[in-house]
């Protein structure tokens, strides 16, 4: 798309809109927590309002302008990136909680409210919303709708699109919209809601989105698991469900995994002996103390056919926060080790070892090292490759044919691209691995109704 001429910028900052337009700024939003990827936008609008945003599209859709929204940009997929430059929208300033509707177990939310800001809110009501992410206490609750988060609770609770009853939004042509109805159950024409979640900012803004929430659980345990074979660690997941046990968290961590979130986070409480391999976080949880502990006993049962080193007993609400922190921050962690890149892989669980076998197996030929770890529970692999000693002509040409070999076989084993990061701007070119061509010409048919222009959020996804 064209750059942004000064009569367009000029109008666009004149529009009593809150901007930024120095170098500085825009380097700043033209990055989010993907590799070390920048593209600076041309202008970056802060609105206030939804009349606002539909001013600003309604001439970017006149002008063609590129117009890219954004939240907190946490996203690993490079989904906020405005790689056409344009405009930057940020939805930072749309940070309330509307209503918590205690009757219904519902909450209306402004999209730039932080995920776990709105998870304290409605607990102070008893009332619980599960998806939590890695970055739960930075990312914008609106980024989880766009890219339908999951995060451990996913297992199983669901994952966003679960918990999505309605959404206001304002599409590329400055239309307002509200996409469903505030109800459990809606048989009434197309999903428009359900197509907005996951479609990472690519048919229009969300501006207010209407949540389901449960009863917030009373009692939990945890657990952590060594095994001397990662294998056995993933072939242990789906026994665990067999036996009848659904747990609220099932983290897979490889030994780098932990021991670099170990250095990371300062942390020497947890024993990591040079036997093990891997670890399973285990969290159970419910109403009733003395079911979760007949569970226990179950799970015990299973965990006892595999061969696992001592199991760790979380008992207090400190061991508890200290385990899941280690698990929150292996991402961070990986990071200062190394440049690298992180491949949102997930599959049937049952084809969990024959997964990391495979990643191993590829990175064998191709000479590069990995780090895996995520949401084992439902078969969501994060496979972090770390580029070490590579030259640039492997990473830049090599490395691409390897991630196509991993995602050829993710497909292979039942499995798809990505779990909950998003296709986004770094995995579009392995999307025709997912789907025949037939499917993303529908894909594209959806987004050219929407964004006739295709000016929102444009080179993301196809």
């Amino acid at each position: 798309m064209a750059r942004l001429n000064p009569s367009q910028h000029a109008h666009l900052t004149q529009l009593g809109i809150a901007f930024y337009a120095d170098d500085e700024r825009l380097r700043a939003y033209g990055h989010d927590e993907t590799e070390d990827l920048v593209f600076p936008p041309e202008l970056v609008l802060i609105p206030t309002s939804v009349e606002e945003i539909s001013r600003v599209l309604t001439y970017c859709q006149a002008e063609g302008i590129a117009v890219t929204p954004a939240g907190a940009r946490t996203g690993l997929s490079g989904g906020c990136l405005p790689i056409h430059g344009g405009v930057l929208v940020s939805m930072e300033k749309f940070n309330r909680i509307l209503h918590i509707d205690t009757d219904n177990l519902q909450v209306t939310t402004e999209p730039g409210v932080i995920t776990e800001v709105l998870q304290q809110a409605v607990k102070e009501h008893g009332l619980f919303y599960p998806p939590d992410p890695a970055s739960k206490g930075s990312c914008f609750i609106g980024g989880n709708v766009s890219e339908n988060s999951g995060g451990p609770k996913a297992v199983k609770y669901g994952v966003t699109k679960d918990y999505v009853l309605n959404l206001e939004v304002v599409l590329p042509t400055g239309e307002i919209i509200w996409t469903g109805a505030n109800v459990l159950k809606n048989a009434t024409g197309y999903n428009l809601t359900q197509l907005m979640v996951g479609s990472e900012g690519t048919l229009g803004i969300i501006t207010k989105i209407v949540l389901k929430l449960l009863p917030h659980p009373t009692h939990d345990v945890l657990f952590l698991v060594p095994f001397y074979n990662a294998k056995v660690a993933c072939a242990a997941v789906p026994a665990i469900f067999k036996a009848g046990i659904i747990p609220s968290g099932m983290e897979f961590m490889e030994r780098d995994a932990l021991l670099w979130a170990k250095a990371f986070t300062g942390d020497e409480t947890v024993p990591v002996a040079d036997t093990h391999q891997a670890h399973l976080l285990i969290e159970l949880d419910g109403f009733d103390a003395d079911q979760l502990m007949r569970e226990s006993e179950q799970l015990f049962a299973v965990l006892e056919t595999f061969e696992t080193d001592e199991i760790l007993f979380a008992e207090t609400a400190a061991q508890k926060g200290a385990l899941w922190n280690l698990r929150r921050k292996v991402g961070e962690a990986v990071k200062t080790q190394s440049v690298y890149k992180e491949e949102d892989t997930v599959v049937p669980r049952f084809q969990l070892p024959n997964l990391l076998e495979a990643v191993k197996s590829i990175g064998k030929r191709y000479g590069f090292t990995s780090v895996c770890y995520g949401h084992a529970g439902d078969g969501n692999l994060h496979v972090n490759i770390i580029r070490g000693e590579l030259t640039d002509a492997q990473w830049e040409q090599e490395l691409p044919k390897a991630i196509t070999e991993i995602f050829k076989e993710v497909v292979r084993l039942g499995g798809t691209l990505s779990g909950e990061h998003g296709i986004g701007y770094v995995q579009r070119p392995y999307m025709h691995l997912a789907f025949p061509e037939v499917t993303l010409n529908l894909m594209r048919a959806i987004k050219t109704v929407f964004d006739p222009k295709g000016i929102l959020n444009p080179g993301k996804i196809f």
